[in-house]
Parts: C-alpha cells; structure tokens; sequence
C-alpha cells in the first residue's frame, strides 16, 4: 500500500518527538530512582520504581499528540512499525519497550459457542491434536456448574483449578500440564497457543484482521500455515476481505467472527533489567479514549 507522503513525513517526525520525550521524561525519572538504590535492594522494592517508569509512560501515552494522529489504518501501522522495539540503557539499568497491536489474537471464550467450538476442533485435528483438548478448555471457560457436569473430570481431580476463563499463560500452561498427563499426547507441545489466544477477563473482543497472527487466521478460516503467513505478509494493509483475496469458504468461515480492520488498542509490554533484578509490566493502552487496562506486573 502507498502512503501519502506528507503523511509518512509528518506521522514519522511525531514519533521522533515521541521517542525523545520517551527519554527524557518517562524513563530519565525512574532510572534515576533505580540508578540510586541500594545493592540490597528487594523485589517489593523495584517493583515500586518499576511502577515509577510506567506512570510516567502512561503520562506520555495519554498527552502524545503522536498517538492522536493515529486515526485509521494507515497512521496505526506506521506508528506500530515504528515503535514496536525500543531499547533504552542508563548506566547498568536496561529498559526494552515493545508495542503491538491487542488485537491480534482469539478471545478463548468464544470457544463456548458450538460454531466456534467445532472449527476449534477441525484446527485441533490439523495440528494433530485430539479434540479432548477442546472439551478440558470448554471446561475451564464455563464457569462453575450447578449440577456439577462438566465434559471431563479435570474438577475432580483438580478442584482448585480456576474454572471462569484463562486468567493468564501459567493458567493456560497448567491446563496443557494436565491435559498432556492425563491424555498421553505431547503433539500439542508444538502449537504456540499463547499465539492463538488472547488471555484476559474481557470478552467479546474484535480480532483486527491487519495483526492477526498466523495461528489465529489458520483457525478462523481453516486455512494452513502457508496459507496463513502468505496473508500476514500483508501486514497493516488491508481495509476490507476484499484486499485479503479470501476464497469463499474461506470467507463464510470468517464472517462467524467479530472482525475489523482498525482496532486502536496495543499491547505494551516493558521490560526492566538491572543485575539481578528484572520486572516485566504488561498493560492494554486504547489510544481513542486514552485509558490504560489488564496491567500485569511480574518481578
């Protein structure tokens, strides 16, 4: 796809500005904080300067009048293909930004609709997996049963498992653990289902046809992997299924999903090294209403 010049030059001189007051004001705070602690320092400790670096961030997402000029399509690919890795260092302390679309990946819980729970399974058996994979996650996105029947016994031999929806990659970890144990079969080891789905609390969630990954296009429309990364290629340009040049099962297979072509909400992920100590936050930012959600801090 062909930008208009004047505004390639104008969105890239915003995310210039962008970048420098990244520096300056978001990062230069909270290194200084971290720079100055002590060696003995805990993990309580530089969780809360982590916290330091991802207020300020949060300041300057939400006064950027870079963010504001990404508007359709085209201004949210360049912003995404322009700031998707940023390395930062200061003295010992190193600080990587990535930022991606949120959009790219399955919601699970749609997996409790029979239609979507049937292609599931059709990619369950591509892949080579058997489709009990399917009714153990049926399992642990439905919710507590009154009458107690589920389509496994996995309650009964984990009661503690949390059973409303994947809450996060260790629940969805833990359920693969348990699935390969019980049911003997390691072929799921080779599916990424981290790449397939997206794990929040949030449902109903837009899939943005421009991002989605190749593991989410090979179970929307039943495609295989080829098939699949040869769509990805056309990354951040398409505007309708006509540009995507699906066939019409293909098609009839994708219209059972909640799809867009411009859903302006990605996904950071900011990650802080200094020696021993490390804290990965992870946060949704919309950049129409200029809210932060889904914040996950690991240190």
């Amino acid at each position: 796809m062909i930008y208009k010049s004047e505004k390639r030059s104008g969105i890239a001189l915003l995310l210039t500005v962008f970048f420098i007051m990244l520096i300056t004001m978001s990062l230069g705070v909270g290194l200084k904080y971290i720079n100055s602690s002590s060696k003995s320092m805990q993990n309580e400790s530089f969780m809360l300067q982590s916290r330091v670096i991802v207020d300020d961030f949060l300041k300057i997402l939400k006064t950027s009048p870079d963010l504001a000029a990404v508007k359709d399509t085209d201004t949210l690919a360049i912003f995404l293909a322009q700031s998707s890795l940023l390395p930062f260092e200061n003295n010992d302390v190193k600080v990587l930004v990535q930022i991606s679309s949120a959009r790219s990946k399955i919601d699970p819980s749609i997996l409790l609709d029979k239609s979507k729970m049937e292609l599931f399974k059709s990619f369950l058996i591509n892949k080579m997996i058997n489709i009990e994979y399917a009714d153990l996650l049926s399992d642990v996105l439905g919710g507590i049963k009154e009458d107690g029947v589920y389509n496994t016994d996995i309650f009964n031999e984990y009661p503690d498992l949390f059973r409303e929806y994947l809450a996060s990659a260790k629940h969805l970890n833990r359920v693969n653990e348990i699935y390969m144990n019980k049911y003997h079969d390691n072929s799921i080891e080779a599916v990424d289902f981290e790449e397939l789905f997206y794990m929040s609390n949030e449902h109903n969630r837009t899939v943005d046809l421009n991002y989605a990954t190749p593991l989410a296009w090979q179970y929307m429309i039943g495609c295989d992997k080829i098939r699949a990364e040869s769509i990805v290629e056309g990354w951040g340009t398409y505007t309708s299924t006509d540009d995507i040049l699906l066939s019409d099962d293909e098609n009839a297979s994708l219209s059972k999903f909640n799809v867009s072509f411009f859903e302006p909400i990605v996904n950071v992920k900011i990650s802080i090294n200094k020696k021993n100590e490390n804290a990965v936050i992870i946060f949704e930012y919309n950049i129409t209403s200029k809210k932060g959600s889904n914040f996950v801090f690991k240190v």
